[in-house]
């Protein structure tokens, strides 16, 4: 399905599918007297909720990507992220706010298959671009969020689009529900950057914890106090180290799962997660979980050698290989329910 909301005309617009459907009831929703729509929290960090946001404010944010990226009407976006989610509802008022031919497609980790023409704009996760390499370079702006960009993945984009589209930008979000997607961008092709830049009109500062406070009064009226730990490099720049609800103390020894994550995946492919296991004598102890079965234990252990760690408590006590690792309906990594299938084996 595609939408040209340069000249939109809801009675031509024919859903083909459930997905395409949940698209045309947004629009409508949108187009209604009421100020607010009904977006849903992804559960990543807990139970999922639904509130009401301000159309008002989801205009601000949109157009803020937009400028940001030098969107213009009449350019094309791919919708490929579900509309229940914050994420796919600001794609589709992006479109709506600039006016661009919006292309709809059914949610899955394959969403650019058989796409053969360049899109100016799309936003992914990263499993989506995982399984998309091969097309990648038919996007111009990319954004991918819902979940850390791993190195690994970094490393075969490069691989991938080379000098195949000299034009490509691609960046990773930082952001959430209550900020109305992403608030920050971070550019990863062609150029690697470090900090996350945040848009203008949004101030940030650290709380006694060391934490993220955003104040963005055009998307909340109130001072956001995140749980996500970072460095600031100036009043404008930031750079993720970890989250304090996913600490690990292990033996009165604190340790943030980010950090070696980042570490541990320069040397192994693919998803590795650290997580604390329970234990009756250091509390909680250090458990590396790998997706997939593509390794030995022995052959992890010679990888996990060259990787330096910081500490000795930083190798992990013990090596799980899981077929799957479980993830929130639009693409998050659900250590809670990691937690639970480890708990059970």
């Amino acid at each position: 399905m595609r939408i040209d909301f340069k000249n939109l005309n809801m009675n031509n617009l024919q859903p083909k599918d459930v997905f395409g459907q949940k698209v045309y009831q947004f629009i409508e929703e949108w187009h209604s007297p009421g100020k607010t729509v009904s977006v849903q929290t992804s559960g990543s960090t807990g139970v999922p909720k639904i509130f009401q946001i301000e159309k008002e404010k989801m205009k601000h944010s949109a157009r803020m990507t937009c400028d940001f990226l030098g969107l213009n009407p009449g350019n094309t976006a791919l919708l490929c992220l579900p509309v229940e989610y914050i994420s796919g509802k600001m794609m589709v008022v992006r479109a709506m706010e600039r006016n661009l031919m919006l292309h709809v497609r059914h949610p899955s980790l394959q969403p650019l298959e058989g796409l053969q023409d360049e899109i100016d704009f799309c936003a992914m996760t990263p499993l989506q671009v995982e399984h998309s390499l091969e097309q990648l370079h038919l996007i111009k702006n990319l954004i991918i969020g819902g979940a850390q960009v791993l190195e690994s993945l970094i490393a075969r984009i490069e691989q991938q689009s080379g000098c195949r589209n000299p034009a490509q930008r691609i960046f990773e979000t930082y952001g959430m529900s209550e900020t109305l997607s992403h608030i920050g961008l971070k550019e990863i092709y062609p150029n690697r950057q470090d900090y996350f830049t945040v848009f203008e009109g949004i101030e940030i500062g650290l709380d006694e914890r060391g934490c993220l406070k955003i104040n963005a009064p055009q998307l909340n009226p109130e001072v956001l106090l995140t749980n996500d730990l970072v460095e600031l490099r100036n009043e404008k720049q930031f750079r993720f180290l970890g989250r304090t609800d996913h600490i690990i103390n292990s033996g009165g020894a604190k340790i943030f799962p980010e950090q070696l994550e980042a570490l541990v995946r320069q040397k192994i492919p693919g998803e590795a997660l650290f997580i604390g296991a329970d234990d009756e004598v250091l509390g909680h102890k250090l458990v590396l979980v790998i997706e997939g079965f593509y390794f030995s234990e022995d052959e992890i252990r010679e990888k996990l050698k060259t990787v330096p760690f910081e500490k000795s408590f930083h190798h992990p006590k013990e090596i799980i290989f899981v077929k799957e690792i479980p993830r929130t309906p639009n693409g998050k990594v659900n250590r809670n329910a990691l937690r639970n299938i480890i708990r059970d084996l």
